[in-house]
């Protein structure tokens, strides 16, 4: 929706670009038609550029609030599960009991791999990262389940995003038990989404996994807070590689790849090991120190965030999450958990950090949940990858659905040499 018109003076003339209004948050302006004028704007990391409009996140950052759908995700947290969320984000809607009922059985129908998959399994070194291995099986799936992938058929895109909802804990979790050289595990219907993925994990030929209500509760949230975040670099990245038609399976793939970076989705792993090196409370004042300094490039990670500028409302969440697994585990005394809880205490009293507002942000806590369950760090950034995978398949059909999309081509500033002949 438009309603005004901003004025810039170009070349010395006036012009005028529309303003494209969201229903909360800020205002757009319109730059699309500066390339007819032969003029683009400059904005690396597109902090100030809007890519597209959309209907499925909002993310106000002064604020500290996350909405899916227009649901604050503090209900959405405590009153849904995981695959209500993803329904939401897809459709734009919670499923009533029927909706969810057919929901359900697809997702548990989908969730078994092609058995040829695991060929592409075997070709990984078997201490290869899991992330880099479902980067490239994920990506394979095009190669297996190329039926009913007609991307401008509404049907099918819905098919597609169900059976990368539902495979991509299978391939998760088998990307971890590859590494150990443990048979894989496959899911058992009969359980919950998050459930269904920890006993893939910790499952054994010789002992089953047994659930604990709590901690079941617990990693559905972790799930719900990770579902989505707005435009976010795997996102976008997702949104650009499905600008050229491309299937969805190499979509999220790319999507995974994007993620794994320690700057985006890495960066709860990046923590956990932060802390590890740490080690000890009287060692915390050097660290904060350091990440003061300018000339030094530690980053005390688990800090801040890209977007907030108040709490992470995820993080609040998280925290309380943290509280209840570890008095469900007897671990109030795990030595990281009591170095993360001293470490959050002396950076949220240091008037450097208290200035800039960094609070301590989901992957603070998320990181310290994962390990108390038992979830090894190389696996933290694919449990990210599994729980996104439903925000990127609904961004994925919304770009879809849209049609103001086109394929993605930013433009630059060029700064090399200018045209010159070979002497």
């Amino acid at each position: 929706m438009t309603k005004e018109k901003i004025k810039v003076v170009l070349d010395g003339k006036e012009r005028e670009l529309p303003v494209i209004e969201s229903t909360i948050g800020n205002p757009s302006i319109d730059i699309r038609k500066l390339g007819k004028y032969n003029y683009f704007t400059y904005d690396p990391g597109f902090t100030s550029t809007s890519a597209c409009t959309s209907k499925i996140t909002y993310v106000d950052g002064n604020k500290g609030e996350l909405l899916y759908r227009g649901y604050p995700i503090e209900q959405l947290a405590e009153k849904c599960d995981y695959l209500d969320v993803s329904y939401l984000l897809m459709h734009g809607e919670l499923p009533d009991q029927a909706q969810k009922t057919v929901y359900l059985k697809s997702i548990a129908s989908h969730s078994l791999l092609h058995d040829q998959l695991n060929n592409i399994f075997g070709g990984f070194r078997r201490d290869a990262h899991p992330m880099a291995v479902m980067v490239g099986v994920v990506g394979s799936m095009s190669a297996f389940y190329f039926d009913n992938m007609d991307i401008n058929d509404p049907n099918h895109r819905q098919i597609s995003a169900q059976r990368l909802i539902a495979k991509i804990p299978t391939i998760a979790a088998w990307s971890y038990t590859y590494n150990l050289g443990l048979p894989f595990v496959y899911p058992k219907n009969e359980y919950d989404f998050g459930t269904n993925f920890l006993h893939m994990l910790f499952s054994r030929p010789y002992k089953d996994y047994e659930p604990n209500p709590i901690i079941s509760k617990a990693f559905e949230k972790i799930l719900i807070l990770h579902a989505d975040h707005e435009q976010n670099a795997s996102t976008s990245t997702v949104r650009l590689v499905g600008s050229t038609g491309a299937n969805p399976y190499a979509c999220i793939a790319a999507g995974i790849a994007s993620l794994w970076g320690p700057a985006h989705g890495g960066a709860n792993e990046a923590t956990l090991r932060m802390l590890t090196e740490i080690k000890d409370e009287s060692r915390i004042k050097q660290y904060i120190n350091r990440a003061k300094d300018k000339d030094d490039e530690f980053r005390l990670m688990g800090f801040g965030h890209r977007v907030y500028r108040n709490q992470d409302p995820r993080a609040i969440i998280m925290k309380e999450t943290c509280h209840e697994v570890l008095d469900e585990l007897g671990l109030n005394d795990d030595p990281i958990f009591k170095l993360a809880m001293k470490l959050e205490k002396i950076a949220l009293e240091d008037e450097y950090f208290i200035e800039k507002k960094l609070y301590p942000n989901v992957d603070f806590y998320s990181g310290i949940v994962m390990r108390a369950i038992g979830i090894p760090f190389s696996m933290f950034t694919a449990v990210f990858a599994l729980a996104r995978t439903a925000g990127w398949v609904a961004h994925w059909n919304e770009m879809m659905m849209s049609d103001e999309s086109k394929i993605g081509r930013p433009r630059q500033v060029y700064k090399g040499k200018t045209k010159r002949d070979i002497k």
